[in-house]
């Protein structure tokens, strides 16, 4: 059998760049394969189920700053095809969006059902085939369509003129590019959260609050040396975020440590996920600052016990964990904490630092740093520059984003170019 186009992924990516293409050029035969019984399984679980579809950052520079890999090459795109144009689309197409606070758009339902809907009407309304079921094993060169591909599925062969490949994180596909002499950059997770096992964390599951957060260099100096210099040098973090963390029962997770996880996906990987994350608590504090405000606070509340005079703006739960780890008693009085405590009590408040053993994926938001060489890709149009005529778009190529509906947007954006350079060549 012959088709004009044929996509390969029932993703979000997939399903965008087969509506994008029918649009635009109604007389091409336009058929998804998807190698599951169902597709858009990613996106039904997006965003907690609500689908988190872009985010409401509509200059292209600013929002290339959410791309730990792809910044560079996305500014082109997203000057061509941006946030506005998705927000465009979704709504023509009747599904109206909302931007949340945080700049994170979903659609008003509050439902990635509405998302699923949408692509499926819209798939039958093109006259655009959905094939379930239909696992990719080759691409191969086509001797019935010239310049053409013949991609082989269990026990058939389809050929088209142009193929895009919208697989995600697919070894089995990269492999096969690999072979066709793609380089792929070796795939490592790039959203996860922090599993940590440490008494300071216990009873607080739940509880969020502004920090900013660092990781060091492992091993800046023998362990067996003792001494402390008196000129120690002020170490520089590898990796630095801030905003909200969330305590979860396993660990930390929310937007600073989610950000750690992607511009240090590589980084971290090479650690084994095993290294040390520094949390200040009060951001606005250094660790002498914060001691100053200690030592006031123990002359005007000095007949108050500390567990009970929280000093600073964050849960309490928390301010009374961190007095523990200080080694101060629920009993003691600010009269009676020495200088030394109340130093112990700065640190823990500024820079606590936790050990992180293994990771958690962040819910069902997988996302994979890795990839097709970004170097081997026009992104002029995301067609392949070493296989004429095979385009990619989505989590495929080695491009990935900090979580907040960036990572669609990367979809969104490729599948729209992919799909008009397709529908005016074909």
């Amino acid at each position: 059998m012959i088709f004009d186009v044929i996509i390969v992924g029932g993703g979000a990516a997939g399903f965008y760049t087969a509506i994008q293409i029918a649009e635009a050029n109604p007389k091409l035969t336009v058929a998804i394969f998807e190698r599951g019984k169902t597709v858009l399984g990613k996106v039904k679980v997006s965003g907690g189920g609500r689908c988190n579809v872009t985010h409401a950052e509509f200059n292209p520079k600013e929002l290339t700053n959410n791309y730990p890999r792809g910044k560079k090459e996305l500014l082109g795109p997203f000057h061509r095809y941006g946030v506005a144009d998705v927000i465009t689309f979704f709504e023509d197409k009747g599904v109206p969006l909302k931007v949340e606070e945080d700049g994170r758009v979903f659609p008003i339902s509050n439902s990635s059902q509405s998302i699923i809907d949408c692509f499926l009407k819209e798939t039958e309304r093109l006259g655009i085939k959905v094939l379930k079921n239909y696992q990719v094993k080759s691409f191969s060169r086509s001797d019935e369509v010239a310049d053409g591909w013949m991609v082989t599925t269990k026990n058939k062969y389809y050929h088209s003129k142009k193929i895009v490949i919208a697989t995600g994180s697919s070894t089995k596909i990269w492999k096969q590019l690999e072979e066709l002499g793609h380089q792929i950059v070796p795939p490592v997770p790039s959203l996860f959260t922090f599993n940590i096992n440490d008494d300071r964390l216990n009873n607080l599951a739940g509880i969020s609050t502004e920090v900013t957060t660092a990781v060091y260099q492992k091993k800046h100096y023998d362990s067996k040396i003792a001494i402390k210099l008196k000129s120690k040098v002020e170490r520089m973090p590898l990796l630095t975020s801030d905003g909200p963390v969330l305590v979860t029962h396993w660990g930390l997770s929310g937007p600073a440590i989610l950000k750690l996880s992607a511009w240090g996906a590589n980084l971290l990987n090479d650690f084994k996920y095993n290294f040390r994350v520094h949390i200040n608590w009060l951001p606005e504090y250094t660790t002498g600052s914060a001691e100053r405000l200690l030592l006031e606070i123990k002359q005007v509340e000095a007949k108050k016990t500390v567990f009970k005079t929280k000093a600073f703006d964050i849960p309490r739960r928390l301010w009374n964990n961190l007095v523990k780890a200080a080694a101060i008693a629920p009993d003691i009085r600010w009269a009676d904490v020495s200088k030394e405590k109340i130093q112990s009590l700065a640190e823990q408040l500024t820079k606590c630092s936790f050990r992180v053993q293994g990771k958690s994926t962040f819910k069902e938001e997988f996302v994979t740093a890795g990839g097709i060489d970004l170097k081997e890709i026009d992104f002029k149009t995301f067609e392949s520059k070493k296989l004429p005529n095979v385009y990619f778009a989505g989590e495929v190529i080695n491009v990935d984003a900090i979580t907040g509906g960036f990572n669609f947007q990367n979809a969104w954006t490729g599948a729209y170019l992919a799909a008009q350079a397709i529908a005016t060549d074909c």
